[in-house]
């Protein structure tokens, strides 16, 4: 019980944002997954993916094995800093960036659209090098 306890208050503190990008409704989307992830709660994590990403990876099962292998600063970030954002065509794109459990930074794009679900996560790109924009 006070295992579950810590975990909430550390969740809550990792991912504490301004009152304001608690309010961006894009914001809001990639912040509960990234909750999701740190509760180790796949399907949950699955459900914010738009429609292409989930025929892509057909199950929460496979979704998690991509998540822990090539995004492992996604799954368990020490801490979250919501950048800019920005319309391109149909899409919402967000930079986010990711300190992880080591101390290193990782700047990431999310690709998000709204669809009649609300919003969801199109794609996330990790930034190399120059590309951060930095």
């Amino acid at each position: 019980m006070m295992r579950h306890s810590l975990k909430s208050i550390a969740i809550w503190l990792i991912l504490a944002v301004p009152v304001s990008a608690q309010e961006d409704p894009v914001q809001r989307v990639i912040n509960q997954q990234l909750t999701a992830f740190l509760e180790d709660d796949f399907e949950t994590a699955f459900s914010y993916a738009s429609p292409e990403i989930k025929r892509l990876f057909v199950s929460p099962g496979q979704f998690e094995r991509m998540v822990r292998r090539g995004y492992p600063m996604v799954h368990r970030p020490a801490e979250v800093t919501m950048l800019d954002q920005r319309n391109v065509a149909d899409r919402v794109i967000q930079r986010v960036m990711i300190r992880d459990l080591s101390g290193r930074l990782h700047f990431l794009v999310y690709q998000m659209i709204d669809t009649p679900d609300g919003w969801q996560i199109a794609g996330v790109q990790i930034l190399r090098g120059s590309d951060t924009g930095t």
